[in-house]
C-alpha cells in the first residue's frame, strides 16, 4: 500500500462516522493513536466524516420526497426505533 497506517487509520475513523459505525470508530480512533495521529487529526477525521454523513443524509431526504410527497410525521415514533441507539 502506498499509504501510511496512520492516514488510512484517519481515513477509515471518517469512514466509520459516515457510516454510523460505533464499533468501527473506536477501533480505528485507537489505532490512529497508536499509528502517531494526534488528537486533533483524529477530531478533524471525525469533522469531515460528520460532513459526510450530514450530506449524504441531506441527499437522501430531498430523492425520499421526491419519491413520496407525503413523508409522514416523527410524532409518535419512538426515538429508539432503528433499535441501534
Amino acid at each position: 500500500m502506498i499509504l501510511d497506517e496512520r492516514t488510512l487509520r484517519l481515513i477509515a475513523v471518517g469512514a466509520s462516522i459516515s457510516a454510523n459505525g460505533e464499533t468501527c470508530l473506536q477501533t480505528n480512533a485507537a489505532k490512529a493513536k497508536e499509528s502517531g495521529a494526534s488528537e486533533i487529526e483524529i477530531a478533524e477525521a471525525i469533522w469531515v466524516g460528520t460532513l459526510v454523513r450530514r450530506g449524504a443524509a441531506s441527499k437522501m431526504d430531498k430523492v425520499a420526497a421526491s419519491v413520496n410527497r407525503t413523508i409522514p410525521s416523527s410524532k409518535g415514533i419512538p426515538n429508539d426505533v432503528c433499535e441501534c441507539a
